[in-house]
């Protein structure tokens, strides 16, 4: 009975390795192979003289093992020799020197023998499986999967993919209105692939620019031919984004295609992002006109670079400021990151206008202002009294991470002093 167990618990071993994933049959046979010998070697101390061979189709195996035949009197290792008496039981033709070969039962070898078998064939099925996992996946990484979200927890969410491969999206990585139940199918890219202790961690994103890129690709065959190509992409993900492309066949609007008839490329790449706003934009080499493309749909009157700081300072007209700026400053942030330009934004003073004063530093206001709050308005580049005054006081706020009622009494402070010779400023 025991040994009918021990056979059907081998088979067991067998039909279960035959179920694994993206393992070929050289593999399959190879690591079935180290196993058996793994094992005989713990037993008889070597596994030299052993043949093994595996049918991993039929579920089956061979053991052949290989003897020298000694006189009987000199048999010291049963394992390496057998004696001639017991060779010419086999085939009495049989004489010193020559080798016997005789097929070896596994089960003969007990069930200690079996279980250190199928412990073996278990580790090292584990670690081609992991290793199987990181060579599909680091061939993926920038490319977008579907997923079945299976479990949800509060920094992360595990899915599955077709083959039941555990992937993971962090809440990091995923759109800030983001809402998944369990068993919805979820779409993000591979955005890197961990193996840290030879345990591989496939990390999704939802939230990388090269998610967006790669929906654009798949919406729009222009791009995907390679007729259109995306050049940079700015992203806050479920807020805005802003995106430059170019062509480089003059008969292709490459800002039109994207965008497709009535909208119906863009769409659909919209809905996927949470009804993520997406601007796209013509890119040009010329960084002043690509400046200005960025900050729309404001129109700019003036725009002065300084290329070694990668600095911008553009002029508006009053109305137009808040436009540049953008909701919670979302479309100058946005054109910062598109551009890779720190941009700051200035009203253009009436030229009708009767002339001011003359301009006065900050530091002459030390005795209203305190320093620290001069200072960190000095920090972003601004260091008189009439560049505060001709700033939108949103960016103020966001550059310096002064409180609101700071700048305001700093404003309130400036314009004092200027009385109502200085243009008013934007709220």
């Amino acid at each position: 009975m025991a040994k009918k167990e021990e056979t059907i618990s081998l088979i067991d071993t067998f039909s279960e390795f035959k179920e694994l994933k993206n393992i070929d049959r050289t593999t399959m046979v190879s690591v079935l192979e180290e196993s058996f010998r793994s094992v005989i070697a713990k037993m008889f101390g070597t596994d030299e003289n052993y043949d093994v061979i595996v049918n991993p189709d039929k579920g089956d195996f061979e053991i052949w093992r290989n003897r020298e035949v000694v006189a009987d009197e000199d048999l010291t290792n049963p394992n390496m020799q057998i004696s001639l008496s017991e060779a010419q039981k086999i085939d009495a033709s049989y004489e010193e020197g020559e080798e016997v070969t005789d097929e070896v039962i596994f089960a003969k070898f007990g069930r200690r023998a079996i279980l250190n078998l199928r412990q073996t064939l278990a580790s090292k099925i584990l670690e081609l499986e992991k290793d199987s996992l990181y060579n599909k996946y680091i061939d993926k990484v920038g490319n977008i999967i579907n997923a079945e979200v299976y479990q949800i927890w509060k920094k992360e969410m595990l899915l599955l993919d077709d083959e039941g491969n555990e992937l993971l999206l962090p809440k990091t990585e995923q759109i800030p209105s983001d809402f998944y139940r369990k068993g919805e199918t979820a779409r993000a890219v591979v955005a890197r692939v961990e193996n840290k202790n030879n345990n591989p961690k496939i990390i999704l994103s939802r939230t990388s620019p090269m998610f967006l890129q790669r929906l654009f690709e798949m919406e729009v065959p222009e791009i995907n031919d390679g007729l259109i190509t995306i050049k940079r992409i700015a992203r806050i993900p479920g807020e805005r984004a802003k995106i430059a492309v170019e062509s480089y066949d003059d008969r292709i609007d490459p800002v039109g295609a994207c965008v497709g008839v009535k909208g119906s490329r863009i769409h659909g790449i919209v809905r996927e992002l949470r009804n993520e706003n997406i601007d796209v934009i013509n890119y040009t080499a010329n960084t002043s006109l690509f400046i200005q493309r960025a900050l729309s749909p404001a129109r700019i009157s003036s725009i002065r670079l300084n290329e070694e700081d990668k600095k911008a300072e553009v002029f508006l007209k009053p109305e137009e400021v808040s436009l540049a700026i953008g909701k919670g400053g979302l479309n100058i942030k946005l054109a910062s990151m598109l551009t890779e330009y720190t941009i700051d934004v200035f009203r253009e003073l009436d030229e009708n206008a009767p002339e001011a004063d003359e301009d006065i530093y900050l530091d002459e206001f030390k005795d209203e202002i305190d320093g620290w709050v001069i200072d960190a308005i000095k920090a972003i580049g601004i260091d008189t009294a009439k560049s505060v005054l001709n700033a939108p006081r949103e960016m103020l706020i966001e550059k310096t991470d002064l409180e609101e009622e700071t700048v305001d009494e700093v404003i309130r402070v400036l314009k004092q002093e200027f009385e109502e010779e200085q243009p008013m400023q934007q709220e």
